[in-house]
């Protein structure tokens, strides 16, 4: 028993590896999915080998985690780890009580996938959304810098001197 459940670990991590050169060249997204997804099943085998159903929960939560903010770029990872997480022991509990013989992998793979992508969708889509806001601020200190109908808080963006400020230099 304990010899087959090394096998499967290894049979398990090795796939999982081959999976993720095969979809490399998939979208961000995807490869994000897919790693997720072969972490929380790789995490909650070796979890429950070492724990049982606590340790498999555990596993699940941390390989979905790690799956995903390791296939996710440097700017969503902390997103796509959250989601994987949160989504793979979601899946877990959910697929547990489903009745299938391998119900709670199977949840975990699924959960993890959908937390993992939409996590790394929500990061992208603030990135995008700061991105445009500093396009806008940009657009308004260039066009709105006091020197004519807006004589407010922005006449300092641009390169004025700052009145009644001492020991201070500038260097225009």
């Amino acid at each position: 028993m304990k010899f087959t459940s090394i096998l499967l670990t290894g049979v398990l991590s090795a796939s999982s590896l081959v999976g993720m050169t095969t979809v490399a060249h998939a979208d961000n997204t995807t490869r994000v999915a897919a790693a997720g997804a072969l972490g929380s099943v790789v995490g909650a085998t070796v979890g429950r080998q070492l724990g049982g159903e606590s340790g498999a929960m555990i596993g699940a939560t941390i390989g979905g985690a790690g799956g995903s903010a390791a296939a996710s770029d440097r700017n969503n990872r902390k997103e796509s780890a959250i989601g994987g997480g949160l989504g793979a022991v979601g899946g877990y509990t959910v697929g547990r009580n489903t009745g299938l013989q391998n119900g709670d992998l199977i949840g975990a793979a699924v959960g993890a996938a959908g937390g993992a992508a939409l996590g790394n969708k929500i990061s992208q889509d603030k990135a995008e959304d700061k991105a445009e806001k500093q396009r806008r601020q940009r657009y308004e200190a260039r066009y709105n810098n006091g020197r004519g109908y807006n004589n407010g808080r922005n006449w300092q963006n641009v390169n004025y001197k700052v009145k009644h400020k001492r020991h201070h230099r500038y260097h225009d």
